[in-house]
């Protein structure tokens, strides 16, 4: 009787933690939506760099995540979505930039909010971005000593 209970108990422990897997893989690559967001999108040359789960910045502090990626068949850009607080209310000439947290450290969204009187709505396109800029192109640019 004693080894039923530790068997039911060890597979009710194994369970919890693949639910706590789950939860945490959802949360971790926006499967979920945050409650209290909502989702812009931004069209980009180059995404290098990001991915689904890469945080969305303002000022240093993150303030969502991105959500999805794909390629546009039509314009080749690619597109991210990405959540925003509903607290946070971003201007229509927001800039959205892909930074790098330094040569070695990882690359993140970043919001930099505008002036304008009108504000962006849920599944609206931030229109001003500016992409991931390749250091190894700069680097091979400026050895090579052409300004192009």
């Amino acid at each position: 009787m004693a080894q039923n209970t530790t068997e039911t108990l060890i597979g009710g422990i194994v369970l919890a933690a693949a639910v706590g897997f789950v939860i945490f893989v959802a949360n971790a690559t926006g499967i979920s939506q945050p409650s209290g967001s909502y989702r812009l999108h931004a069209s980009f040359r180059s995404v290098q760099g990001i991915s689904v789960g890469t945080d969305v910045r303002m000022a240093g502090v993150k303030i969502g995540t991105v959500t999805a990626l794909k390629l546009n068949p039509k314009t080749y850009r690619a597109e991210a979505w990405f959540t925003v607080p509903n607290n946070i209310e971003l201007a229509t000439d927001t800039q959205v930039l892909i930074s790098s947290e330094g040569l070695l450290g990882g690359n993140f969204v970043e919001l930099v909010p505008g002036g304008a009187p009108d504000n962006l709505a849920d599944g609206d396109e931030v229109e001003d971005t500016q992409g991931a800029v390749n250091i190894v192109t700069l680097m091979m640019k400026f050895a090579s000593g052409s300004g192009k």
